[in-house]
């Protein structure tokens, strides 16, 4: 019994360290703003060249993974640009950026109501302290890397895929295209959002972020004349980016597109 207990503890600490290990290539750094900070992790290239312009793509995290840590946001996607094919065949600045507990990448009012959540997003109004931050770090690494500013994509889940609909709101001329994984936005923010290709995943039996949100938005962005491309996921509840990781095309395509 003692042994199968050691031997259970052993792989867990295992898995810790090579988890830690196999995230140790993003490099852990802090923005810093007046009196508030943002932790984030940064992902260069390999064999990266300071004199060569590159994509980059900033991923928001989901609400579990908020706080300070610097550890937490790397959860879900990191591994994604780690894949050997990934590193080789689209090269790229990657960063992770970590919002605070007390705070969220967008401006939506959330309630829980016998056991659901209902979202109110706002279309308007000044961003969160996170999102302002976010913002800032995005405008310091564009000035301290050479990015081509043709290939900027936004990527984010729950919590952040609304981010990630509210931010290229807030720059519509910034990013080539963003992928939303079970988020939501305000529809009447679509116009703001035509500019930006767009691939929108949900998974049909989410309970925490009802899948109505995106199939709103696509609706909306398709009455704007938008590029965009809705997966729905029929099994998948609201870790549905489980399966937009593994869209053989998800990478393929975001790297095809430009401004």
């Amino acid at each position: 019994m003692k042994i199968k207990y050691f031997l259970t503890v052993y792989l867990v600490l295992f898995s810790c360290f090579a988890k830690a290990q196999e995230f140790s290539l993003y490099k852990k750094e802090i923005f810093v703003r007046a009196n508030d900070t943002l932790p984030y992790r940064i992902l260069l290239p390999e064999n990266y060249d300071p004199q060569k312009k590159y994509p980059l793509i900033l991923f928001l995290h989901g609400s579990g993974e908020r706080g300070n840590d610097n550890e937490l946001q790397l959860v879900h996607g990191a591994k994604l640009f780690l894949q050997d094919s990934a590193r080789r065949n689209y090269p790229a600045i990657i960063v992770f950026p970590q919002c605070s507990q007390n705070s969220y990448w967008s401006n939506v009012d959330f309630k829980e109501k016998n056991g659901k959540r209902t979202f109110d997003f706002s279309p308007a109004g000044e961003p969160t302290i996170a999102m302002r931050l976010a913002e800032k770090l995005l405008e310091q690494l564009m000035q301290q890397f050479k990015v081509n500013k043709k290939q900027v994509y936004v990527m984010g889940l729950s919590m952040g895929g609304m981010g990630a609909f509210e931010i290229v709101r807030r720059n519509p001329k910034l990013f080539a295209a963003a992928v939303p994984i079970c988020g939501g936005a305000n529809t009447s923010t679509a116009k703001q959002l035509k500019k930006t290709n767009w691939w929108i995943f949900h998974g049909v039996k989410d309970d925490v972020v009802n899948p109505e949100f995106s199939i709103q938005m696509a609706d909306a962005l398709k009455k704007e004349k938008a590029k965009f491309k809705l997966t729905l996921y029929p099994n998948a509840s609201h870790n549905s980016w489980d399966n937009a990781f593994t869209e053989p095309q998800l990478l393929q395509w975001l790297f095809a597109q430009h401004k």
